[in-house]
């Protein structure tokens, strides 16, 4: 077959070869399908790879949600031993009426111990989330035993007290011009910040007032 003699006219493909009119058919078939594929079927495989994806992605939050929910008990149980603890703390923190009262416990806790107060000093409140932080700026004079008692009748008020950024040095040490007296044997003196706690936090502030120069109280 001359392909030079067929009439490659369109309108003449009645009269064309089997051969070219299957070859034509199957190129027009091709592009048929090729176009169909590319315009059709790319963006339905896309559409999947992205619900595969989807799924993948809710597969892992229902183990996820399944193991909270096989635990839910634990959780709860958990959440009441927090709520719990957090109202024990609120409990212990001082109203605001009784700050005032607060304060002379811990003055006369340091006196009760033996120890001389050379400063007693309550800062502004600092407030946080749901409380406010009462700074007072502390400075003794005792033994070490001394000392150490007034820790622990710290640690046994009935409220919430902690003592912070502690510095004990002993006496014969200490270079102050205002100590006109002699230090005596094995005394130490400490400086600290004594904190409690407000559960308010609208708290006002303890009355700013320093006390020094307090004698020591009897054992």
């Amino acid at each position: 077959m001359n392909l030079s003699d067929i009439n490659w006219d369109f309108n003449a493909a009645g009269q064309w070869p089997w051969s070219v009119k299957a070859g034509a058919i199957f190129l027009v078939s091709a592009t048929v399908l090729g176009a169909g594929i590319y315009f059709h079927t790319v963006d339905q495989l896309k559409a999947l790879d992205a619900v595969e994806h989807k799924e993948q992605e809710l597969k892992s939050s229902f183990e996820t949600k399944q193991r909270k929910a096989v635990n839910l008990e634990d959780y709860q149980d958990q959440l009441k031993q927090i709520e719990a603890e957090l109202y024990e703390m609120i409990r212990q923190m001082p109203t605001k009426e009784e700050v005032a009262s607060l304060l002379t416990d811990i003055s006369q806790t340091a006196l009760a111990s033996g120890l001389e107060i050379r400063l007693f000093k309550p800062s502004p409140a600092i407030h946080k989330d749901f409380y406010a932080e009462l700074p007072i700026s502390i400075e003794v004079i005792g033994k070490y035993q001394e000392l150490g008692l007034f820790v622990s009748g710290l640690a046994s008020l009935p409220r919430i007290v902690t003592l912070h950024d502690v510095s004990i040095v002993p006496r014969d040490k200490e270079k102050s011009p205002k100590d006109a007296k002699a230090p005596k044997t094995g005394e130490m003196q400490m400086k600290a910040t004594v904190k409690t706690y407000n559960e308010s936090t609208e708290a006002s502030a303890p009355p700013s007032k320093t006390v020094a120069g307090k004698k020591r109280g009897t054992k």
